[in-house]
Order: structure tokens, then C-alpha cells, then sequence
């Protein structure tokens, strides 16, 4: 159990996910380092998880909050203003954490002290198929540029609230969440741009579920496309190759596919990168059944992210014109 000063404070924003929060405190409750509290902050919802956070009550330092419904970035911030913990942690509440986890972060921060952490996601053994193929779409190197998957990467590491940690010092200096599509990434370069150090943790991972159908995905990653050009006009300098990277894919697709109309050959390209997908897939889990999934939602994601992008971009930057935020959140992103 914490102590009265716990090391970690725990962050939980959760929007009618009783099932999911179970599964996420139960897994808290194994771990093998235990001085932390875990805030469950509720954001307005109609299934609320009091009775799930009550059942935890004698096995976990647990508080429960419920606010009128305002978004994950300000319940996040909720969270924080009442932590009082030396380090703020994050999870969705999608997220199943490994024993050892919080023992991995504690001797990392011991050996070398890090301001702000990250690690990646990963998929447990007892994931659905398309479970696994989704997190193949998101981790994988030929997709996301590893961005999310803790490996090599494209891009320098900005930690995620999956899976994202900094201290109390970091919230006082740079504040909390902005109201807005990729606010962990804004937030992550704040803290950099702050002075203060960032450190990957590549063994400190987590298991995300995404508990998500291929439509839901879609939108989903429609939004980080779009918020991608949200960033780009906050940040300017966050904005890499691997960023423009689904945008060329949809583009170069259309291009082959048109191509392919005089001649067939103009497709080879596009079957060679599948292969690789597949290959890498089949490889990672194991199966080919996710392998054949992988095929579906790595071109959801890059299709759904390229597209958000290219319309942001079209609209927010080329033509200049604002588009109202609460009308593309009803639109694209309606929570489940």
C-alpha cells in the first residue's frame, strides 16, 4: 500500500468504462512496487465506476472523483491539482499494466533521474485478433515509424499518456493539458522545450487493449491525423518526415491505382509493402490470422491518419480557415 506521500500518483480519466477500469485496477493491484495512490477521475459518466473503485478500496490507495463531463485533457488536469504524489503518472483506461512495471520505472528514475518518461504499448497473449493487429498497426516501423512501439523510431520520443510519467516540479513550471486533439504530444513538448530531460523507457510498457472495431479505429486514428496540423501550427519544428508519411501513402496509392488502369505492373510497389506487413506480422504474432488482419488496419491506419492530415492541412493551413473543434469532435470522434 502508499504511503502517505506516495512516490506515484496514478491519473485515471475514464468516460463510461466500468469493465475496462476493473481490468485496469486489478492489474495495479499485482504490482510489485506499491508506493502509489491511483486517482480515478470521472468524466461525466452515465455508467459510472464508483462501485468498481469501492471493490478496490482495501487493496489499493484509491481515490474516486466524478465532474461534469469536460474532455480528457481538463479531467487529466483535475486529477493533477489534487495528486500528491513526487511523480504524476498516466493511463488510459484501456491499459492493463504489467507487475513489474512500476518496479522498472523506480529503478530507472533511481539510476538515472528523468524529469518526464515514456514507454511503449504492447499486446498481451490474451488479446483478440484483432486486438494484436491493431497494436501491429500502431507500434510497427513500416507504419508508425515505431513511433509508439519503443524501438527504433523516425522520430525523437515524446511520451504518450498510455504510458507517460513526470514530476510534480514539471506540472508547476509547465502546467497541465491544453483542451485539445494531441494534447499529450503538446504537453510532451512543452516539458521538452521547458529544459527538462525525457527519457524512453523501453522496458516499462504497457498493455493496451483498444477495445475498438475497425470504424471506431478509423476515426480514431482520422483525429491524430487532424491534430498532427494542430500541432505542426502550435509547434512548427515538431513536424518530421514520419509525419507525412501517411499523407504519401495516400497519395501514392491513388496514384498506383490509377496507374494500374494502363498498366498492371504499377501495382508492384504497393504488393512489396504489403509483404513486408504481412511478413512482419506474421513474425511478431505468430499467426497468420492477425497477419491477414494486419493488412486491413495497417491501411486503416495509414489511410485514416493520411486522410485527417491532408484535410487539416488543406483546410487549416493552405486555405487558412478555423474549423470549429466541438463540430469536428461530434463528428469524428464520438465516444463510445
Amino acid at each position: 500500500m502508499a504511503e502517505e506521500t506516495p512516490f506515484f500518483s496514478i491519473i485515471i480519466p475514464v468516460y463510461n468504462r466500468p469493465d475496462e477500469v476493473r481490468e485496469l485496477l486489478e492489474s495495479l493491484t499485482q504490482q510489485t512496487y506499491t508506493d502509489f495512490e491511483t486517482l480515478l477521475v470521472e468524466d461525466g459518466s452515465t455508467r459510472r465506476c464508483d462501485t468498481v473503485a469501492q471493490a478496490y478500496a482495501d487493496r489499493l490507495a484509491i481515490r474516486y472523483f466524478y465532474k461534469e463531463n469536460s474532455g480528457r485533457s481538463l479531467t487529466r488536469n483535475y486529477g493533477m491539482e489534487r495528486a500528491a504524489g513526487k511523480y504524476l503518472v498516466f493511463f488510459d483506461s484501456d491499459c492493463v499494466i504489467p507487475p513489474a512495471y512500476f518496479e522498472t520505472v523506480k529503478r530507472h528514475l533511481d539510476a538515472a533521474p528523468a524529469d518526464c518518461y515514456g514507454g511503449p504499448d504492447a499486446a498481451h497473449s490474451s488479446f483478440s485478433r484483432l486486438q494484436k493487429a491493431i497494436n501491429y498497426s500502431m507500434t510497427s516501423f513500416f507504419t508508425t515509424g515505431g513511433i509508439r512501439g519503443g524501438k527504433g523510431s523516425m522520430e525523437k520520443f515524446t511520451p504518450r499518456t498510455f504510458n507517460m510519467g513526470f514530476s510534480q516540479e514539471v506540472y508547476r513550471r509547465v502546467g497541465g493539458f491544453a483542451d485539445m486533439f494531441g494534447e499529450d504530444i503538446d504537453l510532451s513538448l512543452r516539458i521538452r522545450d521547458a529544459g527538462f530531460t525525457t527519457a524512453l523507457f523501453r522496458d516499462a510498457y504497457v498493455y493496451h487493449k483498444r477495445r475498438v472495431s475497425f470504424r471506431s479505429f478509423y476515426r480514431q486514428v482520422f483525429v491524430f491525423g487532424m491534430a498532427r496540423v494542430d500541432l505542426y501550427l502550435l509547434h512548427p519544428e515538431s513536424l518530421k518526415v514520419v509525419h507525412l508519411l501517411p499523407a504519401c501513402f495516400v497519395l501514392g496509392v491513388a496514384a498506383l491505382l490509377i496507374g494500374s488502369l494502363w498498366c498492371a505492373w504499377a501495382l508492384l510497389p504497393l504488393a512489396f509493402y504489403y509483404a513486408l506487413l504481412f511478413l512482419e506480422s506474421l513474425v511478431k504474432n505468430r499467426s497468420v490470422a492477425v497477419a491477414l488482419l494486419s493488412w486491413i488496419t495497417c491501411t486503416i491506419q495509414l489511410g485514416g491518419y493520411g486522410i485527417g492530415f491532408l484535410k487539416a492541412f488543406i483546410t487549416k493551413v493552405i486555405f487558412r480557415r478555423q474549423v470549429d473543434r466541438e463540430a469536428e469532435l461530434a463528428k469524428h470522434y464520438k465516444k463510445k
